[in-house]
C-alpha cells in the first residue's frame, strides 16, 4: 500500500512539474491553424501574450508549438522577467523546455543598471545569462561599452566582452581584447592586451592583465604594464596608477624612459608624482644616460628625479657607483642639474679614467648640453691622480695638488691642469725595451698634462719648479708614494653588473625593507577602492 502511495505521489509530482513548464497563452485576438504551412503550430495574431515561469512575452503574431513547448514571436516582441529585465526585438524564439530564448532584429535590453542593444541575442533563463555573438553595445550611467562578442551575467551584473572591446566615457577610452565589466560598480577587469587613453591629455596605460576603476580613474596592472606620459614612459611587472592624484607606483623590472633627456632609469620599486614632477626608484636603482653612442650607468640605493625636463634635478644616494666604457666612479651621493649639465660627486669620491685613478674632496663633471658629451672635470681640494706603472705592481705614477681641472674631447680626457702646490712622480721607461731608466719627482705651482689614449704624453710646469731625476737604484723607497696615497683598484666597477655589488662593509639600506611595507599599503589601498565601488563583495582576482 505504501509503495502504491509513493508511486502515485511521484507520478503526481512529475506531472505537476511537467505542467509547470508548459507555456501558457494569456491572450490573443485570433487563433488559427495551417497544418500544410505550419504543421503542429497554432497561429496567434493580434496582441499576443504568453507566460512561462515568471516571464512574459508580448508580440503581434506568433506560432505556438504546444507539443514541443516552443513559441515563435514576430513583430514588436517584448520579453519581461519580473522586475529584472525587459527586452525588445523584431523576432524571438522561446523554448519552454530549456528556458532559452533567441531574439533578433533591433534587440534592446533594459535593466536597472544598463541598456544593451544588438542585432542577435541569446537568453538563458536557467543560468540568467545574456549573450550576443555579432556585435553589441551596453550603456550605463558612466560608460558606453562595445564589443563583437559579449556575455552578461544578470545575477552578478557582470559583462564579459571579447574581441575589439571599447569602454568610453567623457574622460577616458578603454580598448581591450577581453575584459569583465561590472555595471553596478563600473569596474573593468582586463585579461588581454588593453589600453586606457585619457582624452584630455592623451596619457595612456597599457597592460595585458589588471583592473581599471572608471569611477576613480584608478588602475592596477600586473602583466606587461606601461604608462605613457608626455615626457616619460614607465614599464614594470606591476603598475598602480591614480590618474586624478597624478600618482603611480611600480614594482619589479621597472624601466622609466625620459624621451627628452635621453635617460633611462631602472629599479624594482618606484613612485611617481606627476603634479610635482617627482620620481624616485629603489632596489637595484640605476640611471642610464646616452653619451655619444656610449652609455653611462649610475647606480645607488635610491634615485630621486625632480622638476620639469629642462630644469630637472637628479639625486642619487648611498653606495653610488658609475660605469662607462672609459670612465668609472664611486661616491656616497651624486647631484646632477639638467639646467647646467653639472654633476657633483660627494663624500670620498673617486673616478677611474683609463689607467688613471682620480680622487679629491669633491669631484664635478660638466656635460655639454647641446652635444650631450662630457665637457670638463673638476677635482677640488686634495686632488690626487695615480697611474700604476705598466710593468710593476709596486710603482705608481702620481700627480697631486690643490685642484685638478680636466678637459674632455670626444668623451676622452685630453688635458689636465693641476692648480696649486702641484707635485708629480714618474717612473720613466725606455720606449723600445720598456726598461725602467729613471724616476722623476717634480714640484711646481701648476702642472699641465696632455693625454692620449689615457697615457700622459706631454708635461708643462708653470712658474718656478724644482725637481730631480733619480736612477732607480738611488731613489729613496720611502718617497715612492705621496702622502695620502691609497690605491683603490679593488673598488673599481669593471662591468655594468659590478655597480650593483655592495661593498663588504657597507650597511644594507632600509629602502628594500621599506619597499615591502609600501607595497602592502598600496595593495590594501587598491582592495579598499574596489570594495567601496561594489554593491556586493567581489574578490580582487589573483593575477599572479
Amino acid at each position: 500500500m505504501k509503495k502504491l502511495f509513493l508511486l502515485t505521489f511521484l507520478l503526481f509530482s512529475i506531472g505537476s512539474s511537467s505542467q509547470s513548464k508548459r507555456i501558457k497563452i494569456l491572450s490573443t485576438q485570433l487563433s488559427t491553424a495551417d497544418e500544410e504551412k505550419y504543421p503542429g503550430a497554432t497561429i496567434l495574431s493580434g496582441k499576443v501574450k504568453m507566460e512561462h515561469e515568471g516571464a512574459t512575452l508580448d508580440c503581434q503574431r506568433a506560432l505556438f508549438y504546444k507539443k514541443e513547448n516552443i513559441f515563435k514571436a514576430v513583430g514588436e516582441v517584448v520579453i519581461e522577467q519580473g522586475d529584472s529585465i525587459i527586452q525588445y526585438s523584431d523576432f524571438a524564439i522561446y523554448n519552454g523546455a530549456t528556458k532559452k530564448a533567441k531574439s533578433w532584429g533591433n534587440v534592446e535590453i533594459n535593466d536597472k543598471e544598463m541598456k544593451m542593444s544588438t542585432d542577435t541575442l541569446h537568453f538563458d533563463r536557467v543560468n540568467q545569462i545574456l549573450y550576443y555573438p555579432n556585435g553589441g553595445t551596453i550603456r550605463d550611467k558612466k560608460n558606453t561599452l562595445k564589443s563583437i562578442k559579449g556575455t552578461y551575467f544578470l545575477k552578478d551584473k557582470k559583462f564579459t566582452a571579447k574581441s575589439r572591446v571599447t569602454v568610453v566615457n567623457p574622460d577616458n577610452n578603454l580598448e581591450s581584447d577581453h575584459l569583465d565589466y561590472y555595471t553596478n560598480s563600473n569596474l573593468a577587469y582586463l585579461y588581454g592586451p588593453s589600453t586606457v587613453t585619457n582624452l584630455k591629455d592623451s596619457t595612456r596605460i597599457y597592460s595585458e592583465r589588471g583592473f581599471y576603476d572608471t569611477n576613480t580613474d584608478i588602475s592596477y596592472f600586473v602583466k606587461n604594464a606601461k604608462l605613457f606620459l608626455k615626457e616619460r614612459t614607465i614599464s614594470a611587472d606591476s603598475l598602480y596608477y591614480d590618474k586624478r592624484k597624478g600618482f603611480a607606483s611600480a614594482t619589479n623590472r621597472i624601466k622609466v624612459v625620459d624621451t627628452l633627456q635621453k635617460m633611462v632609469t631602472k629599479g624594482n620599486y618606484a613612485e611617481l608624482y606627476e603634479k610635482k614632477d617627482s620620481l624616485f626608484i629603489i632596489d637595484r636603482a640605476v640611471a642610464i644616460t646616452v653619451l655619444d653612442k656610449d652609455s653611462m650607468y649610475v647606480a645607488g640605493d635610491k634615485i630621486l628625479l625632480t622638476g620639469k625636463p629642462e630644469k630637472r634635478i637628479v639625486r642619487i644616494f648611498k653606495n653610488v657607483k658609475i660605469f662607462k666604457s672609459d670612465l668609472q666612479g664611486k661616491c656616497d651621493s651624486i647631484h646632477t642639474s639638467q639646467t647646467t649639465g653639472l654633476t657633483r660627486l660627494f663624500n670620498n669620491p673617486i673616478l677611474w679614467s683609463g689607467k688613471s685613478q682620480i680622487t679629491g674632496d669633491s669631484i664635478q663633471l660638466l656635460t655639454n648640453k647641446k652635444t650631450n658629451k662630457l665637457d670638463s672635470l673638476k677635482v677640488l681640494q686634495n686632488a690626487f691622480m695615480i697611474q700604476k706603472d705598466s710593468l710593476s705592481d709596486d710603482n705608481f705614477n702620481q700627480i697631486k695638488g690643490r685642484n685638478i681641472y680636466g678637459k674632455f674631447e670626444k668623451n676622452d680626457l685630453r688635458n689636465m691642469l693641476v692648480k696649486g702646490n702641484a707635485e708629480s712622480l714618474y717612473f720613466n721607461r725606455n720606449d723600445d725595451s720598456k726598461k725602467l731608466e729613471t724616476i722623476t719627482k717634480e714640484i711646481a705651482s701648476d702642472i699641465e698634462f696632455t693625454l692620449e689614449k689615457n697615457e700622459i704624453i706631454e708635461t708643462k710646469y708653470f712658474k718656478e719648479s724644482e725637481g730631480k731625476t733619480f736612477p732607480p737604484s738611488k731613489f729613496p723607497s720611502e718617497e715612492k708614494k705621496f702622502k695620502g696615497f691609497i690605491w683603490r683598484e679593488n673598488e673599481q666597477p669593471k662591468t655594468v653588473e659590478d655597480i650593483f655589488v655592495k661593498d663588504k662593509n657597507a650597511v644594507i639600506s632600509n629602502d628594500k625593507k621599506n619597499n615591502l611595507t609600501v607595497k602592502k599599503a598600496r595593495e590594501n589601498l587598491i582592495r579598499e577602492s574596489v570594495k567601496k565601488q561594489k554593491s556586493k563583495k567581489l574578490e580582487l582576482p589573483n593575477f599572479k
